[in-house]
């Protein structure tokens, strides 16, 4: 759709004071599920991320790569397992799991906000003690699957404060040099809870939280934290939507203003969250 200058000129005057109210605050987004796959929605959050960094927020990104680890264990014969939603992780496929989250997925995302005009590094947990971790308490079966324990947030302020957004894999080093894979909605809660972040934006597949999952219709635009345990208790809350919302909470305990849950599946819907009033998807505060 073709708008007019003077239409392009009347949508920047009302983006104005939202950006006047995020310049110079540390905002963290989550980057996975749809967004990560499909290449349009892909370069309409590269976009997104340089706006915000070049109106003056500071951006950090925090990725998974479920499917990129998935289709690398395919190429050398291992197959998938999962418990609780956590991938099993044994001695050859953390390996596999660091390859590909710290080289292939991280590196991409830096090279590809490059091509939008970006100024980007790529990071992971292993970078300057960036996170450290202990092995989950769970099933055996878990393996390398780790606990953030601590975030040093040194790397993280060094790179924004120089003009560059930090893109963060998600693997974290443990005390005796063991490496471990991190769920990465954990570590973008523990990393925006360390920089006392304004905001924590988790992309997702859904439109945020539903009063019933069935209806996307259904949306619940704001959530009080206290009020999470009587939607879990009423089913509101329920499956995969626990840890997600869980993260947020704990985000929003800890120093966050607040953080959000969004449809990755929306072209632009970082800054439809950030830049106008009605917002997207569910934020918790």
């Amino acid at each position: 759709m073709k708008i007019s200058n003077s239409e392009r000129a009347h949508i920047l005057v009302q983006a104005l004071p939202y950006i006047q109210t995020h310049a110079g605050k540390t905002i963290v987004v989550k980057y996975g599920g749809s967004a990560m796959v499909n290449e349009s929605l892909k370069d309409a959050v590269m976009c997104d991320m340089v706006l915000m960094q070049l109106v003056g927020i500071r951006v950090v990104v925090v990725h998974g790569g479920g499917n990129e680890i998935d289709a690398m264990l395919k190429k050398v014969g291992k197959k998938s397992h999962f418990v609780d939603g956590l991938r099993c992780t044994d001695s050859e496929t953390i390996d596999i799991v660091q390859m590909v989250l710290a080289g292939k997925v991280n590196k991409g995302l830096v090279h590809l906000l490059e091509q939008h005009s970006g100024r980007a590094v790529g990071l992971c947990g292993l970078d300057d003690g960036l996170l450290e971790a202990k092995k989950m308490a769970g099933p055996k079966r878990l393996g390398y699957v780790g606990e953030i324990t601590k975030v040093n947030p040194a790397p993280l302020r060094n790179a924004t404060q120089n003009g560059y957004i930090p893109v963060v894999a998600t693997i974290a080093g443990g005390e005796n040099g063991e490496v471990y894979n991190i769920n990465a909605d954990t570590a973008a809660a523990k990393i925006a809870s360390e920089l006392k972040a304004e905001k924590l934006i988790l992309m997702t597949d859904v439109r945020g939280l539903l009063r019933d999952k069935d209806d996307e219709n259904s949306l619940i635009p704001v959530v009080k934290v206290g009020d999470i345990p009587k939607l879990q208790a009423e089913g509101i809350i329920s499956g995969g939507m626990i840890p997600k919302v869980q993260c947020c909470a704990d985000a929003a305990k800890n120093g966050v203003q607040r953080a959000h849950i969004i449809d990755g599946r929306i072209p632009h819907s970082i800054l439809i969250e950030l830049f106008s009033d009605e917002g997207i998807g569910t934020m918790f505060y």
